[in-house]
């Protein structure tokens, strides 16, 4: 029997462009029932990263498939396919790298490997919504003599920003900060570098502040006005607007606030020509607002959701949907006794008319600092078999 053992170097969340850093440990561990102990054999692992995709057949028509290509890897094969046995297509993956050959294991000896691999700039995020699914695996394959392949998988995330594919390095590296006490491999410097960049591009493109106002009215005049002060957003922030009804002519009896993302898929691959998008929830907020003046709402980004993207068949924008509730009478008058000595008792009217309407504002969405996403992440950092 031999563990295998996969950890990931720095969490399960990754900047599309960065290097992905993996430990694989095979053990040969020790039995305390045991009474004769042996070494084991392996004759082969590799490593290798591919992105999964799904689509619902309800809602996505794909182009038919070579589907000679699917599953050819037969049990007692010694050929490395890393989604055998997976739903889909795999759309994107990396060359596969050997980890060992002819590996022999003392009873409790370990050995430990480093796989490196860069992830592609091109490949799209991960996503799991209503109508598609991209889902990013680490793979690691290793197979006994004569014996079945056994494969280990590590899903991890990955987020893509635009604008770090264009990016050159500069070539004199004199000219970058570095610590000379720190001895760095090229491509961790690279990739350190790389974070650094994608942190400084997301700061700028989040931190800039403007006031916008817009006018809340519908066919009977102004209900009031609605102030935000930035449109992009990095996940994990907090989406803040505040309303102003003191200015209305119409009074407000309630309003809602949702953040939502909108997934449609792409004309050409439509089951239904003109079928609805899909909408997600993430957050929402509802108050009723009658005699107030002002209002506001705080509405979190969830670090786990997906940024906004485009692909060839999917897009994923974000939006604030507004949902207004307005009285079609004058709700400033109340009616009390005209003896102020006897008790009042103040109650609200049981019938109103009411007119609901409703506005969608778009947002933008980014990426933010993948080690922050980590720590809400559903993935784990470390996986295992025993083969």
């Amino acid at each position: 029997m031999i563990e295998v053992l996969a950890k990931l170097g720095r969490g399960p969340v990754f900047l599309a462009g960065e290097v992905l850093e993996c430990v694989i440990t095979f053990t040969n561990p020790l039995s305390a029932s045991s009474t004769s102990a042996s070494s084991e054999m392996l004759a082969w692992a590799s490593a290798q990263i591919h992105c999964q995709f799904h689509a619902s057949e309800n809602r996505v028509a794909l182009p038919p498939s070579d589907g000679s290509k699917h599953d050819v890897q037969a049990e007692n094969e010694t050929v490395f396919v890393p989604n055998r046995g997976e739903r889909g297509q795999c759309i994107l993956s990396t060359p596969p790298k050997i980890l060992f050959c002819d590996l022999r294991l003392d009873p409790g000896e370990s050995k430990s490997y480093s796989y490196c691999e860069t992830l592609p700039v091109d490949g799209p995020p991960s996503f799991r919504g209503q109508s598609v699914k991209y889902v990013y695996k680490l793979t690691i394959g290793c197979q006994r003599v004569n014996s079945p392949i056994k494969l280990l998988r590590v899903p991890f995330r990955v987020l893509v920003l635009h604008g770090l594919k264009d990016y050159q390095f500069p070539q004199d590296e004199a000219v970058a900060p570095s610590n000379p006490f720190l001895e760095e491999e090229e491509g961790l410097k690279k990739d350190s570098r790389l974070a650094d960049l994608a942190t400084e591009l997301l700061m700028v493109a989040t931190s800039r502040r403007s006031l916008h106002l817009y006018n809340i009215s519908n066919t009977r005049g102004k209900v009031g006005t609605f102030c935000i002060f930035k449109t992009v957003y990095k996940i994990g922030e907090d989406v803040i607007g505040t309303f102003n009804f003191s200015e209305g002519d119409i009074p407000c009896l309630q309003f809602s606030v949702t953040l939502q993302t909108e997934e449609s898929i792409q004309e050409e691959f439509q089951r239904r020509r003109g079928q609805p998008v899909s909408f997600t929830t993430h957050a929402r907020h509802q108050e009723s607002c009658l005699h107030t003046a002002q209002s506001s709402f705080s509405l979190p980004i969830p670090l786990s959701s997906t940024p906004g993207f485009t692909t060839n068949i999917v897009s994923l924008k974000w939006r604030l949907h507004f949902e207004f509730v307005t009285s079609g009478e004058s709700a400033g008058t109340c009616l009390v006794r005209e003896s102020q000595s006897e008790a009042v008792t103040w109650t609200g009217v049981e019938q109103m008319e009411v007119d609901t309407f409703s506005w969608d504002l778009p947002i933008k969405v980014l990426p933010t600092n993948p080690i922050l996403a980590s720590y809400v992440s559903q993935f784990s950092s470390t996986n295992s078999i025993t083969i």
